[in-house]
């Protein structure tokens, strides 16, 4: 049986396509940002000069592919893209001054158009929202649907069916040889018949989606229920048992005509590596020449504190595991690198007076931005935790050390949603772990970009570093 086509110059049948909506929001923002710039200079007569253009293609740069805000509430998308907004704007006023290129631009000009821009965003994604929420209200978007296996997992996918925009389906019941106590009890109920009954069933009631969700073992059964669906026009679908495991960046993939399953993999492949250096290089390079007076200021008061050096040099593991020298400002009087190391907790007497206002204001990480430089580290991304801290959680928490697929970074999603400072729990490691994997499955420049902003306007606040 050919389940899918081999031959040369045919595309593998799991390329699966951008959805509508994903390909809107991902042309959205860059989109907007430009007709606005455009739409600022017509407004003031002004001419569309080189400069421009070049702050035109910068912001695609940075803003493309945008991400897709359609199903957020109107108050969380007003908070996502003003913080977002902020920070691009922050980004380009940085490189604007470093390369003396201020004066180039018309003030009333970007003004208007830095003002503008997130208004006209915020309402384009209202509207957009409002067009696909009521196209899946629509007779025609509702898509008979059936599920073949009344197990944990059919139950799973029929709850996220509706979820999906643009698209909604009628779920119209599962199929199983097993009944009674040995499937599912959500799914008992609504069971239609065996596996030799779905043919007739989806041909006789125009189902539009048959999902699979039997266990890899009954093989022989899929390929015979494969092999009675190729008589309908039913769209098929194969829901394998892959919700045991963390699921990073999950998708399917042609590896020279053979189908492959990506299960776990990094977000930083192809152009979203070359876009997340190039940002890393960017901001870190920027940061450094604004900070460099600062840091100066930072290292004599360190010096002045207590006897040790300027700068403390901690091993972490960085990307795929790699062990790596980090730099942080000195905040205590002993340097703790052994196979046992202790974290620091409120009030620890190995903190200085000095080192104590370094942590609460997060300055003793400024040096990072160098670790940025060389390539060990990111902007953004999982916290670096101690060697032995790693050894000994890996075996504590599951797909622990999947976030080690990235660079670890300077600030990360967990910490600005509350998880910085001490974890002396495994409750509380559990918890940053699993916004650290939440940034890898969704990773976008746009999110870089929030996480900087809230950065900034939270570490000056933060008491949950000592």
């Amino acid at each position: 049986m050919r389940v899918f086509d081999k031959r040369p110059g045919r595309r593998a049948f799991f390329s699966a396509p951008q959805s509508v909506a994903g390909f809107l929001a991902a042309l959205l923002e860059p989109a907007i940002a430009v007709a606005t710039l455009v739409a600022a200079h017509l407004w003031y007569d002004e001419p569309l000069a080189r400069p421009s253009m070049a702050l035109a293609l910068l912001v695609i740069a940075l803003t493309f592919p945008g991400p897709n805000r359609f199903r957020d509430a109107p108050l969380a998308a007003v908070v996502d893209i003003a913080s977002a907004w902020l920070a691009l704007v922050s980004i380009l006023l940085f490189c604007a001054w470093a390369t003396k290129s201020l004066g180039l631009y018309e003030w009333n000009v970007l003004l208007l158009w830095v003002l503008a821009t997130p208004l006209l965003h915020w309402f384009a994604v209202l509207v957009g929202g409002q067009l696909l929420a009521a196209r899946s209200r629509r007779p025609q978007a509702r898509r008979a649907a059936v599920i073949v296996g009344a197990c944990a997992l059919g139950v799973r996918v029929a709850s996220v069916l509706p979820e999906r925009v643009g698209v909604q389906s009628r779920l119209l019941g599962y199929f199983d040889d097993r009944s009674g106590d040995r499937v599912h009890a959500s799914a008992g109920a609504m069971r239609l018949g065996g596996l030799a009954e779905v043919a007739a069933f989806v041909q006789a009631n125009g189902v539009a989606e048959v999902y699979i969700t039997l266990p890899l073992g009954s093989q022989p059964r899929i390929v015979a229920l494969l092999e009675s669906l190729q008589g309908t026009t039913a769209s098929i679908y194969f829901v394998p048992d892959v919700f045991g495991i963390s699921i990073i960046q999950g998708r399917l993939q042609d590896l020279a005509g053979v189908p492959v399953v990506g299960i776990c993999e990094t977000p930083f492949t192809g152009t979203n590596d070359l876009i997340k250096r190039a940002s890393d290089l960017l901001i870190a390079s920027l940061l450094l020449v604004l900070l460099a007076p600062l840091m100066l200021l930072l290292a004599v008061g360190v010096r002045m504190s207590s006897p040790g050096p300027v700068i403390f040099k901690q091993r972490r593991n960085g990307l795929g595991g790699e062990e790596i020298t980090v730099y942080k400002f000195r905040t205590m009087r002993v340097l703790d690198q052994g196979t046992s190391i202790s974290q620091a907790v409120k009030d620890d007497p190995r903190v200085t007076p000095f080192g104590a206002f370094l942590r609460r204001s997060s300055l003793d990480e400024l040096p990072q931005f160098l670790n940025v430089l060389q390539g060990r580290m990111s902007v953004v991304g999982p916290r670096p935790h101690a060697i032995a801290h790693n050894e000994q959680y890996r075996q504590l928490i599951q797909a622990y050390m999947v976030r080690h697929k990235v660079r670890p970074g300077i600030t990360g999603w967990a910490q600005v949603n509350g998880h910085r400072g001490e974890t002396e729990t495994v409750e509380k490691m559990r918890a940053r772990v699993e916004f650290d994997l939440e940034y890898l499955r969704n990773w976008s420049l746009g999110l870089d970009l929030q996480i900087i902003a809230r950065t900034v306007r939270l570490v000056l606040g933060d008491r949950h570093a000592f």
